[in-house]
């Protein structure tokens, strides 16, 4: 008996065989998660917003300082999911790209919601109640409301990425891929502005932390273009015959803060430091004494037109993070245009706790 030879097969035909079952597979499971996450919005938007616009138990402005945008976030999906479940790929896409927008906004209310939730909880009984009794409800399967109200913020997450997978698998030549890049881009830009503003968010908190551990109000740590970057302690090498002294500082991005402990006995601060001293940033040279190598610690020596200041740390990790760190704090500083005027120089360092709130910003970001 004699064998049929194999007909051949076509690689390039193979690859678009295989590119079409990811495709089919990332569309599926577009649809699925989509179908998923507008069942979770649902629980929000049908047992929270709908009937407390009914019963008014929140005022109105209230009640849009918790939801905000979450209904037109909804109805965004809604729309595109119908889309999606007809095949209307480039349909769904283009009325969702122009509806992005929603979720930015979303994100830079976010964090005040909560806020706002939290206090209503506090003083408004009859909504705590009403809280509770939705919460306790089947559909909500143990998801409380902080839970379900940074869910399109998670969704936007899936989808850069489900978004990019359908793209990778689409012809370049067809129609769906031109629209599909432009969602990915699209995506990716709202993705970032909420990143920043996470960050923003994040870097608000921390400043405000160490704003509360400083004794008193002289140093003004919330400054606004302030960014933190680090914090630790650092032994303080004197440049004549004294003692060598531990110090709690605190590195931002234009300004390093070195601060000692209150007395352990005060009866308000003790859990606070002092301010000692405030470098700025701006006319600063750091170099690396000693700790090129691996050994037990370093030293680095801050230059400013009147002052060195040598910085001490035991630890070789430690010393390497706050060498890295300054440099980039220096680098990123000045490489930002200023429009101070050379008479407006500060002439001496270092800058004393109470002249700290004349201490200008020249870095935004790092």
């Amino acid at each position: 008996m004699l064998l049929q030879p194999l007909a051949a097969v076509n690689p390039v035909e193979e690859q678009r065989a295989r590119w079409e079952r990811k495709r089919s597979r990332t569309a599926k499971e577009l649809v699925e998660t989509e179908q998923k996450y507008l069942e979770q919005l649902d629980l929000v938007t049908t047992y929270f917003v709908t009937i407390l616009k009914a019963k008014g138990t929140l005022q109105p402005a209230v009640r849009e300082g918790i939801f905000g945008l979450l209904e037109s976030i909804h109805c965004t999906s809604q729309i595109l999911l119908l889309h999606l479940e007809r095949g209307h790929l480039v349909l769904g896409l283009e009325g969702f790209c122009q509806k992005l927008e929603l979720y930015g906004h979303y994100a830079e209310n976010l964090e005040q919601a909560k806020k706002t939730l939290q206090e209503q909880l506090k003083k408004n009984k009859a909504f705590c109640r009403f809280k509770k009794l939705q919460e306790s409800r089947p559909e909500f399967l143990g998801w409380q409301l902080e839970d379900l109200l940074p869910l399109p913020l998670q969704r936007l997450h899936q989808y850069k990425h489900l978004f990019r997978d359908l793209m990778e698998n689409t012809s370049q030549d067809s129609v769906e891929f031109q629209y599909l890049a432009k969602a990915v881009k699209s995506v990716s830009e709202v993705s970032q502005w909420v990143h920043s503003t996470s960050r923003s968010h994040e870097n608000s908190m921390q400043l405000l932390r160490v704003q509360k551990l400083l004794k008193g109000q002289k140093t003004k740590v919330l400054t606004p273009g302030r960014w933190y970057i680090q914090e630790g302690w650092l032994m303080v090498v004197p440049t004549k015959g004294e003692e060598v002294k531990r110090k709690m500082f605190f590195l931002f991005s234009d300004i390093l803060v070195a601060t000692k402990p209150c007395h352990p006995l005060h009866p308000l601060n003790s859990d606070k430091f002092s301010c000692q001293a405030v470098y700025p940033l701006s006319q600063c040279t750091v170099d690396k004494v000693f700790g090129h190598t691996q050994s037990q610690g370093g030293l680095l020596s801050l230059s400013f037109p009147h002052k060195t200041l040598l910085l001490m740390s035991s630890n070789q990790e430690d010393i390497n993070n706050w060498y890295l760190n300054l440099t980039a704090a220096i680098r990123q500083l000045k490489a930002r245009p200023t429009f101070v005027h050379q008479k407006e120089y500060l002439t001496e360092q270092p800058v004393s706790s109470k002249d700290t709130h004349t201490v200008q910003e020249m870095c935004q970001d790092l």
